[in-house]
């Protein structure tokens, strides 16, 4: 008789997981995310462990750069893409993240049109985020005036935030409205938790 008593109760509370599950599920399941790469050199963990959060809690997620076809990150790991950044639209996400490492400040930091989707990400006060040397971006599309940020601690990267009138926090995440900054690669799994939270909270 106990035994079935504990079999009942396990069901019943499988029951009432998957149901709060799918609730959750249908709350985020038309939720986009758009992550943006340098075509080579972005920072591996930056995109894959973000990208394991947001997937992992029913999100879908885009990754694009500035070209298409296969990209190949500083530690060696690949991923292909299938449009880049002149093909997306941002009335179709909830949040833009863009990711660092080298490639970064070659590629994405004087990209046009990457700069024009950060204002209109904005503009829409949907979430903007970027990790390592890409927190120079938002500086460079002007959103970070007044605003509370971190970066990599490359000392050009730094000034490039503060010419552009960013508070610099030498911190490893930083929230300031629906701008998340983060420092390293040490805290892209934070980061991206940060990023759905700041999300979650814009559907409520």
């Amino acid at each position: 008789m106990k035994r079935l008593a504990v079999i009942l109760i396990s069901i019943i509370l499988a029951l009432m997981s998957s149901m709060c599950i799918d609730k959750e599920g249908k709350n985020m399941e038309n939720t986009k995310v758009l992550m943006v790469i340098a075509p080579k050199d972005f920072r591996d963990e930056e995109l894959f462990e973000p990208m394991a959060v947001f997937e992992s809690n029913g999100l879908k997620v885009d990754v694009v750069s500035t070209t298409k076809g296969e990209h190949v990150g500083m530690l060696g790991n690949k991923i292909t893409t299938e449009k880049t950044i002149y093909d997306v639209n941002a009335n179709e996400y909830d949040a833009i993240v863009i990711v660092g490492g080298i490639g970064s400040k070659e590629y994405l930091w004087n990209n046009t049109r990457l700069i024009e989707l950060v204002k209109e990400f904005n503009s829409q006060n949907k979430v903007v985020s970027a990790i390592c040397l890409s927190p120079v971006v938002l500086a460079k599309a002007g959103i970070l005036k007044n605003k509370k940020a971190t970066v990599y601690p490359a000392q050009e990267a730094i000034e490039e935030l503060k010419k552009e009138g960013a508070i610099y926090e030498d911190k490893g995440v930083v929230v300031d409205g629906n701008v998340i900054t983060a420092k390293s690669p040490d805290y892209a799994r934070l980061f991206g938790l940060e990023v759905l939270k700041a999300i979650e909270k814009n559907k409520q």
